[in-house]
């Protein structure tokens, strides 16, 4: 039981309006309150993928939580922009891939426009990656085959079927996904044939290193035209 008296002597703190309180709570978050990683640009290789291979490895190795999830940026139907989180399946010479169904808001939108953007953020290392280029849906096997290298579960999310569509209740999505589950157990080689497996191939990447006295060091790859295409690099100002 709580017997703690009121002091009469203080007078009582009026409560905080929904808004301040936010504020103050905003206000006092920080960032980079570790020590961050040292970054030369001079040492950096002369494409952006090593240089990602070698950023996810040490992101990993600091434990980072879920480092391969990334901002999926892609052009809406009213030629705004639309963002959502979706999860890195490679990163090789091709680009960089994901995937989802064709029939999702995302799929359609990188049917009519393909080009998008990805972005990174990994705070344990105080660093982000951003990448801009042009999208292509790779071929019916090779989408099959990277959705029945996932989990049970996946299949099954696969499965449920609906994806960005309007949802009339609940209970609706309970007996679908319970459909998906039973199948994708039983089935674990099942078709999806909306299923796509999506690369970006990047003709710009930025890779940021944070540093706590606001130093920042980014580091922008754009891609060279011509008969061999290459890589030219600058660096940006913070």
């Amino acid at each position: 039981m709580d017997t703690h008296t009121p002091d009469p002597s203080r007078p009582a703190q009026e409560p905080q309006e929904p808004q301040e309180a936010f504020r103050a709570l905003l206000h006092a978050q920080r960032v980079w309150a570790h020590p961050l990683p040292a970054f030369d640009p001079d040492t950096a290789p002369g494409e952006p993928l090593p240089l990602f291979h070698t950023w996810f490895a040490e992101a990993v190795a600091a434990g980072q939580p879920e480092p391969h999830t990334m901002s999926l940026a892609t052009v809406a139907d009213d030629g705004g922009p639309d963002v959502r989180i979706v999860m890195l399946h490679d990163a090789d010479e091709r680009g960089w891939h994901f995937a989802s169904h064709s029939t999702s808001a995302k799929g359609r939108q990188l049917a009519a426009r393909p080009d998008a953007a990805l972005g990174f953020y990994w705070p344990v290392r105080g660093r982000q990656i951003r990448l801009r280029g042009r999208v292509t849906a790779l071929g019916a096997a090779e989408s099959l085959a990277d959705l029945h290298a996932r989990s049970t579960g996946a299949l099954a999310a696969a499965l449920t079927g609906h994806q960005s569509e309007p949802l009339p209740d609940l209970a609706d999505l309970a007996a679908a996904a319970r459909a998906g589950w039973e199948r994708a157990s039983t089935e674990p080689d099942a078709p999806v044939p909306t299923w796509t497996r999506y690369v970006l191939e990047p003709y710009e990447a930025e890779f940021f290193q944070g540093d706590a006295d606001r130093r920042h060091r980014r580091l922008r790859y754009r891609r060279t035209p011509g008969a061999v295409p290459g890589w030219a690099r600058e660096l940006l100002w913070p």
